[in-house]
Formats: C-alpha cells, sequence, structure tokens
C-alpha cells in the first residue's frame, strides 16, 4: 500500500519542518493578539461555492465534494477562510467584541496536478481580523505575516508585493478600462481569458498564458481609477507598514478575482521554489461573511503554505534529544522509574529501554542519540548517587542528586531544567539513610 497521489506522510525531518512552521506561526500570533480557531476539514458544499464563486477554478475543477450518506452535499475545505467567516456567524459572533482575530492552520484539500510544492492534500496557517475596516488592521496582519517569515529565518529570499483594488467604484472604472483594452486584442487572447473578458477581466491580469502575459504588461493599471478614498486608504496602508518597518514593493499585477475583495492585496514571494513562488497571500474583503448569512463585516488576512515555507527553511529543526536513564541490572529498576518519572515531570524528555543488560541499553542510548545517560547501579543505590556520562565525549562523573541537573546541563541538557524538580529531588533524598 502506498499513500494516495498528491499526499505524503510527515515523519522525521519532514514533520520536523512542518511542525517548526505552525508553531512559530502560533507564536508570533500570539503576540498579536490572535486566538486560535479550528474549523471542520469538510463543511457544507455551498460554504466553498458561494465564497470562491462558483465558476471559479477551485470550484469547478478542483473540490473535492460528494454526498454523503444522509444526501446532503459535503466538501473537504480547499482553504480556511470560508470556514472561519461560516463560524464567525453560526457560534453568534457577529454582535459586539469585534474585531475578532484568529488564528488557524490544518490541512486543505485540492485535486490538482501534483508537482514539487503542491500537493493534493496540504497544510495552511493563516491569520483573520474579522470586523476592523481601518488600513491599520491592514497593515497589522501584513507585519504579522512578516514577522513570522523573519523568525523562521527566510526573509532574505522572501519579499513583500502589495497592491491595491481600490473601492468599489475604482473597480467599476477600472473594470471597464480593462474590457476596453483587452476587446481591442480579443484575438490574441487564450481561450481561457477570452471566456473570462465579459465575466470577470481582471482574472485575466492573473493568467499563466504566456501571449495573455505580455497583453497583460502593456494593460491598464488601476491607480489613474482610484478614487480619492481609496487612494487615502492605500496611502494609509503603506504609511504604517513603513511605521512597522516592513519592506514592500509595488505590484500592480495582484488581482482578486471575487467581488468583495477589496482594497489591500498582498503576497509574500520569492524565486527559491520555481514557479511555486508564493508563500503567503492576502488581503481586504468586505462581503464574505454575509455570503455565510452574517451582516456587513469588514475584514482582512492571508493565507501561507506550510510546504512551502517549510521548504524555505535553511536548516532542519534537530530532533530532541533525551536523557537515557540505564538501570545496570534488574534491582535498580525501580529507582530508575521514579528517576525517569520525575525528570519527564520536570519537563525533561527521558527514555528508559524495556529489556537488555547495561551493554544493550548503552546502545540503545545511542540509538535514540541520547544527549547524556543516567547510570544506576548497586553502589550508587548504596551511596544515593548518579553516574552522568556525556554521550557526546564520553565524560563522565558521580553526582549527588543536589548536582545531577547542573551535570545534565554541562552535558547539554539544559533547555528544560526547573528549579523545583531539583528541590524535590533533593527533599526525595533529605534525611533518609537510603536513596528514595
Amino acid at each position: 500500500m502506498q499513500p494516495v497521489r498528491g499526499t505524503r506522510d510527515l515523519i522525521g525531518e519532514t514533520f520536523r519542518r512542518h511542525h517548526h512552521v505552525i508553531e512559530t506561526a502560533r507564536h508570533v500570533s500570539s503576540l498579536y493578539g490572535l486566538e486560535e480557531w479550528a474549523t471542520p476539514v469538510f463543511e457544507d458544499t455551498k460554504v466553498f461555492s458561494r465564497s470562491l464563486g462558483e465558476t471559479s477554478d477551485v470550484v469547478s475543477k478542483e473540490m473535492y465534494t460528494f454526498e454523503d450518506r444522509g444526501g446532503d452535499s459535503i466538501t473537504l475545505r480547499p482553504e480556511g477562510t470560508a470556514g472561519v467567516c461560516r463560524a464567525l456567524v453560526s457560534n453568534g459572533l457577529t454582535q459586539g467584541n469585534l474585531p475578532r482575530k484568529v488564528f488557524y492552520a490544518g490541512p486543505m484539500f485540492r485535486y490538482e496536478r501534483p508537482q514539487k510544492g503542491r500537493f493534493r492534500q496540504f497544510h495552511q496557517i493563516g491569520a483573520e481580523i474579522l470586523g476592523a475596516a481601518e488600513p491599520l488592521a491592514d497593515a497589522e496582519v501584513i507585519a504579522m505575516g512578516w514577522q513570522i517569515i523573519q523568525q523562521l529565518g527566510i526573509d532574505d529570499g522572501v519579499v513583500l508585493e502589495i497592491n491595491t483594488l481600490g473601492d468599489t467604484p475604482s473597480r467599476d472604472a477600472y473594470r471597464a478600462a480593462l474590457v476596453a483594452y483587452f476587446r481591442e486584442h480579443a484575438e490574441a487572447l487564450s481561450a481561457e481569458s477570452q471566456a473570462r473578458l465579459e465575466k470577470n477581466p481582471m482574472r485575466i491580469l492573473d493568467s499563466k498564458d504566456e501571449g495573455d502575459k505580455r497583453l497583460v504588461a502593456a494593460a491598464p493599471t488601476i491607480d489613474p481609477h482610484l478614487t480619492p478614498e481609496a487612494k487615502a486608504f492605500f496611502d494609509k496602508v503603506l504609511g504604517y507598514l513603513d511605521g512597522f518597518g516592513v519592506p514592500y514593493r509595488r505590484n500592480p499585477r495582484i488581482v482578486r478575482g471575487l467581488d468583495y475583495y477589496s482594497h489591500t492585496a498582498f503576497e509574500f514571494v520569492t524565486d527559491r521554489l520555481g514557479a511555486q513562488g508564493t508563500v503567503m497571500g492576502g488581503g481586504r474583503y468586505e462581503g464574505l461573511v454575509q455570503e455565510m448569512g452574517g451582516p456587513a463585516t469588514p475584514a482582512v488576512g492571508w493565507a501561507a503554505g506550510v510546504e512551502r515555507l517549510a521548504e524555505l527553511l535553511a536548516e532542519s529543526p534537530e530532533a530532541g534529544r533525551p536523557v537515557a536513564v540505564i538501570p545496570v541490572a534488574e534491582a535498580q529498576e525501580t529507582v530508575a522509574l521514579q528517576l525517569i518519572q520525575m525528570l519527564r515531570l520536570g519537563g525533561i524528555s527521558a527514555e528508559i529501554a524495556y529489556k537488555g543488560n547495561l551493554k544493550k541499553r548503552m546502545e540503545r542510548a545511542n540509538k535514540i542519540s541520547a544527549q547524556a545517560a543516567i547510570i544506576i547501579g548497586e553502589s550508587e543505590v548504596a551511596d544515593g548517587v548518579y553516574v552522568v556520562r556525556n554521550l557526546t565525549d564520553g565524560s563522565q562523573e558521580r553526582v549527588g542528586p543536589q548536582d545531577l541537573l547542573p551535570a545534565l546541563a554541562a552535558a547539554g541538557v539544559t533547555d528544560a531544567m526547573l528549579e523545583q524538580m531539583m528541590e524535590s529531588m533533593e527533599a526525595g533524598f533529605e534525611g533518609d539513610d537510603e536513596p528514595t
């Protein structure tokens, strides 16, 4: 048996990279006041068909949709924003206590041609600020994305590109200018772009067809069609980004195909992943909560591909190196079990081999890449001490319980040291003739 095409197992280094991206994003989002939500991995199909548009590629070609046993049309989520907006409405959170600042992470599903950086089950992190109409919200959510990229150590290869889609009057005027321009060149457009010309001409700007790209290069930009209000909004966003210290460059070709997108649109892009160059993208949207049955609610957010971010990491996060607790013989196992559980309760990863003599247990310690070994023999129990062996350089020393943590720290086991554990260990030996 093999994994289904377009899916993969997350094991070892692959999982550590994946986990590191999510945990970094989770931590940074908490610094910005976001709370984490988890929505179902499948929803009523209308949640996505209404939010993404019936004619979009995702809805018409890529969604995993099926009829369940009750006869309902169910879809595995292809993205996260629609589910978050549905949750806002169905949980009665649209009135009061806005804005809601939400972080999410989890698997998404699209039936696409698998290639490097693209899977049929993939994972996203995302952030949404729901109920904030101010341009500062746009800049803050972008700044959060940039800080995640910085803390992942990939900022030297990623660039923020930003554009404005304007307000409704701006987009109406721009749409008319695009239609006029592309009609003059209709015969040179691809068949797909010809179909889009009347329905959604802005989508032509995002075409991957080489002939279309040449026409797009000379197409009008939105700037001459921006209302004063829309221009002022965008100028404020850029000013706030300057205040946050976030570098950016203007890209007037960034577009969004659906009418409820407005004002800010942005992408964090890289040239290190081939065709899959966008690692994080988002923008402002105004009508999605209404599509879910709620009131008009302004919002802004982004989503990022975990697999793409993980691939950009310069180094794989190191696997944790535990402490091996090694009883020399069965008679010392009780003391070993008490010690290993004390270490674990104190926050230190520790393992004990299930069987074997000293040699076999030491071999096991080396196989799991233990940082140090605590050896407990008959004389150690009698004297109330431990042998701590540094498995990196082979040095070892006999220490009492009060010196155990410093000895482990000297062997490189430092991150999880807790004073309360040392105190509890000392109390366990205090006043006893024999170790407890």
